[in-house]
C-alpha cells in the first residue's frame, strides 16, 4: 500500500508551510533512496543542482539545474538521487491558502499544479532562478523566527515564487484575451468532472452533454489550449488510476477493470494495452521487476 503524508509534519496537524532545504532532506533519510508516496498537500521543489530522477505518477524526469517541480496533493511521487542536491522543498496545505486568504482559485489559475497527466519541470533562466532562490532564503529566514505579520509574509513570498515560475512557462501576454479566459474555465470544469466520474463515464460526449456544449467544441478547445485532446485528458486520468492499482494494490486485473467501470477485463486489458503501449499483467510485471 503506498504511503500518504496527511500532515507536513508527522503528529503536527497545527503546521500548514514548511520550507526546507533539500540537503536536510537527504540528512533525514540517512541516505536511503525514498519509497513511492503521496501527500495531501502541495509540493514545490526548487532545484538549484541536482543528479538523479524525479518519477512524477509514474513519468521519469531527469534532475538537473534550475528546475522547479509543482506535485499537486495527491499525486505519487518519488526523488532518486544519485548526490546530495542542491535546492528547497517548499510544502504548504489548504489550510494555509485559506488562512492566508489565497483562493483555491490563484492555484488552479497557474500553469503549474496538474491532477493527471504529465507533470514536467519549470526551467527557469539564471536571473528567475536567483530571484526565486532569494525568496526561498528569505522564507527560511523567516520561519526561523517569531514575528508579526509572520504568515502574511510567508504568503506573500510563496505566491511570488509561484508568480515568478508561471511566468517562465505561460503565454505573452498578448494572448491573453477573453477567449482564452473562458477557455481556462471551462479547461478546469473539464479536469473537475473527470475527477469526479473517470471511473464511471468514458465518453467525451457524455463529458460534453454534462456541460451543455458539442463534443466538438470541447474538443478544440481543450486541444488549443493543451495540445491534447479531451479524449487524451480522459485516457491519461483512467490509466493513471490503473496504473496506480497495479502497482500499489494486490486486486486482481478482474477487479481493478470493475472498480474502474469496465464491465469486461477483456475491454480493460486491450484499452490499457492501446493506451500504455503493454498489457496490465505485463505492466505489473515489469513494476515488480523494478
Amino acid at each position: 500500500m503506498i504511503k500518504t503524508y496527511k500532515h507536513i509534519e508527522d503528529n503536527r496537524e497545527d503546521i500548514y508551510f514548511k520550507v526546507v532545504r533539500m540537503s536536510e532532506l537527504v540528512d533525514r533519510n540517512k541516505g536511503e533512496k525514498e519509497d513511492p508516496h503521496r501527500h495531501d498537500y502541495y509540493t514545490v521543489l526548487v532545484v538549484n543542482k541536482a543528479k538523479g530522477v524525479h518519477k512524477i505518477d509514474f513519468e521519469a524526469y531527469e534532475l538537473s539545474e534550475n528546475q522547479i517541480y509543482c506535485v499537486s496533493p495527491g499525486q505519487v511521487h518519488q526523488v532518486i538521487e544519485e548526490e546530495s542536491s542542491e535546492g528547497f522543498v517548499l510544502l504548504f496545505s489548504n489550510d494555509f491558502l485559506v488562512q492566508n486568504h489565497i483562493p483555491l482559485r490563484f492555484i488552479e489559475d497557474l500553469n503549474l499544479f496538474r491532477n493527471f497527466g504529465e507533470t514536467p519541470p519549470v526551467t527557469l533562466d539564471t536571473l528567475n532562478m536567483m530571484r526565486v532562490n532569494s525568496l526561498c532564503e528569505l522564507l527560511i529566514d523567516y520561519q526561523n523566527r517569531s514575528m508579526k505579520f509572520h504568515s502574511e509574509a510567508q504568503s506573500s513570498f510563496l505566491k511570488l515564487i509561484l508568480i515568478e515560475c508561471n511566468n517562465a512557462c505561460e503565454l505573452p501576454t498578448h494572448q491573453h484575451t477573453q477567449g482564452i479566459e473562458v477557455g481556462n474555465t471551462l479547461l478546469k470544469n473539464f479536469k473537475k468532472l473527470i475527477n469526479q466520474h473517470y471511473k464511471e463515464i468514458h465518453t467525451v460526449n457524455t463529458y460534453a452533454e454534462k456541460m451543455n456544449i458539442t463534443a466538438d467544441h470541447l474538443n478544440r478547445t481543450i486541444k488549443h489550449l493543451t495540445g491534447k485532446t479531451a479524449k487524451d485528458h480522459l485516457d491519461g486520468r483512467i490509466t493513471l488510476a490503473a496504473k496506480r492499482l497495479l502497482y500499489f494494490s494486490t486486486l486482481s486485473l478482474k477487479e481493478i477493470a470493475f472498480e474502474l467501470g469496465f464491465n469486461e477485463p477483456a475491454h480493460f486489458s486491450s484499452y490499457f494495452k492501446k493506451i500504455a503501449g503493454q498489457s496490465p499483467s505485463n505492466y505489473r510485471k515489469s513494476m515488480q521487476e523494478k
